[in-house]
């Protein structure tokens, strides 16, 4: 006799009760009265159910995360925060958010696809896969954003975007061929570094021509963060019309999970085979097509394809992005403490290992922070910039504002000195462009 409790703690009768709700009536799904009410209790039924005490959790990093987004905006100045769409709907509601996760495995169970049982297989699966995923996006976008907020509380200002809002998405930003920063944060004494997020990325392409040239940033390594001393506004070089990433100063990788350096990761970017353009195109197509025969109750093809990977610890795989990216500096963030053996490991081979980064800690991030400074670079645009930086190398910090008022203070104090100087100029100005003139 079958259990009248399933997994999760849940009754067999509340899923048994959505079956037969929801039926195929050529090939279009048609639901009974009362069927979606009834289904979406179920699936925010089965979040809480499955995930329990860490949907709690998840609430909390978030509270956390949109509070450190106000503090960014703040510190920094900014107008705004752009998030990845993920992450937003899921700061938005969480609990919604995850139940989004289960709509067609509902449908499925409701018109008699799936068991109960598969059903909540799949459901475990697709849950605790779309937490992990938007915990460890939470976690790394609050460094950066902590490290923005600790920054504007040493004087510091995003120069790059420029219209005041901090992209951290990336959605559709390297179509025109080129990987733009996230942002590029400037310090007093016009230092300035570029940041970068989850890159490098694909950049777009045309044809089959443009996918091969392309190619290389589909596999490549991707860390969390990558770091420019001055002002890089595209991390892609090209040569020999094929597009290489430019050396980094630092590179950053971010380990929010307690158990992290206990794991291994298989990397397959390396061994996957080249497409063409329209191999690419046919393989979209055919996934298209197997969706559709899901929904419609179709067999689809099937394609096996045997998939090959390298098995790389947690703890190495950053030694692997210093040997691909060659920076300046290696840094690995932890959210929990680093055990002895790895991190003597990890500092053996010139890693900086900043551990104890709890979601909602300042010290360490400002720890982080003064890390990071020393890769900052000068950047001049203008002589006031130039007059910023020399002010900061004798000791005297201060941001553009009070530099142009205490210059304003200083040409008020010694006006017949200015006026004797800009007329001197002007007639400097004047003599050359006469001679200009005779010749």
């Amino acid at each position: 006799m079958a259990s009248s409790t399933l997994d999760a703690g849940l009754p067999r009768d509340v899923l048994e009760a959505v079956r037969g709700s929801v039926e195929l009536v050529e090939g279009r799904p048609v639901f009974r009265d009362g069927a979606r009410e009834l289904l979406e209790s179920l699936r925010l039924r089965v979040v809480d159910g499955i995930l329990g005490e860490a949907l709690g959790r998840a609430v909390e990093w978030v509270h956390i995360f949109k509070d450190e987004l106000e503090t960014a905006r703040r510190a920094a100045g900014l107008r705004g925060v752009l998030l990845p769409k993920e992450l937003r709907s899921f700061i938005e509601d969480p609990r919604g958010h995850l139940a989004k996760k289960l709509f067609q495995y509902s449908i499925d169970l409701a018109r008699g696809k799936l068991s109960p049982e598969e059903f909540l297989a799949k459901a475990r699966s697709a849950l605790n896969t779309s937490l992990a995923t938007n915990l460890r996006s939470i976690y790394q976008h609050w460094v950066f954003l902590a490290l923005v907020a600790e920054y504007g509380r040493r004087g510091a200002s995003i120069v790059y975007p420029d219209h005041g809002f901090l992209h951290i998405e990336r959605q559709g930003r390297q179509r025109g061929g080129s990987i733009p920063a996230n942002a590029v944060i400037r310090l007093p004494g016009a230092r300035e570094a570029s940041f970068y997020l989850e890159a490098p990325r694909p950049i777009g392409w045309g044809d089959s021509r443009g996918l091969e040239r392309a190619w290389s940033l589909y596999t490549s390594l991707r860390p969390d963060m990558i770091i420019y001393g001055g002002r890089v506004l595209d991390m892609v070089e090209w040569a020999d019309g094929r597009p290489r990433i430019k050396r980094p100063s630092v590179v950053v990788e971010f380990k929010e999970l307690e158990d992290w350096y206990e794991r291994v990761r298989y990397l397959k970017g390396p061994l996957v085979k080249r497409f063409s353009a329209e191999e690419w195109y046919a393989r979209w197509f055919e996934g298209l097509k197997t969706g559709l025969a899901d929904i419609l109750g179709i067999e689809p093809g099937r394609r096996e394809e045997r998939r090959e990977g390298v098995r790389v610890r947690e703890h190495r795989l950053v030694l692997l992005y210093r040997e691909v990216y060659k920076p300046d500096l290696l840094v690995l963030v932890s959210r929990t403490p680093v055990p002895g053996e790895v991190r003597r490991d990890l500092e053996s081979e010139g890693v900086a290992v900043i551990d104890g980064v709890e979601i909602g800690s300042r010290e360490p991030v400002g720890e982080l922070a003064s890390e990071l400074e020393p890769y900052f670079e000068k950047v001049v645009d203008t002589p006031l910039d130039e007059v910023e930086h020399r002010l900061w190398l004798m000791g005297v910090e201060a941001d553009r504002r009070r530099l142009e008022e205490a210059l304003a203070t200083l040409a008020l104090e010694n006006l017949p000195r200015l006026a004797s100087m800009l007329e001197s100029r002007l007639d400097t100005e004047a003599r050359g462009g006469e001679a200009s003139q005779e010749a």
